[in-house]
């Protein structure tokens, strides 16, 4: 995976039911320089209740607690933002595959 100017770095989180947070990101590349706006409104149209999104189906890391009551644990992340980013991929799939992933996740 190589380094680009136009790789996109996903900003999520967790917060449990006591608002406690973890924070997280994924880097994807962006060979076919899709815009930040093109992304960020595709997210936005798939997210649960406007903020939501369950990582198993948008295949990123699931963040959570390791040291918090398991009754305040649920599956579901957050997202927070996206960005332009020079630094290397995390991941292995590009922006375009992480956006047709997430348009076939279930509807809740």
């Amino acid at each position: 995976m190589s380094a680009s100017k136009s790789n996109i770095r996903f900003n999520y989180l967790y917060r449990d039911a006591g608002n406690y947070k973890v924070w997280g990101s994924e880097i994807l590349s962006n060979p076919d320089c899709i815009s930040l706006v093109e992304v960020e409104t595709k997210i936005r149209e798939y997210l649960i209740d406007g903020e939501f999104f369950d990582p198993k189906y948008w295949e990123v890391k699931r963040l959570k607690h390791d040291d918090r009551v398991p009754e305040l644990d649920h599956t579901w992340n957050e997202f927070e933002s996206i960005e332009i980013t020079s630094e290397e991929p995390t991941v292995d799939y590009s922006v375009a595959k992480f956006l047709e992933q997430i348009e076939l996740a279930p509807k809740y």
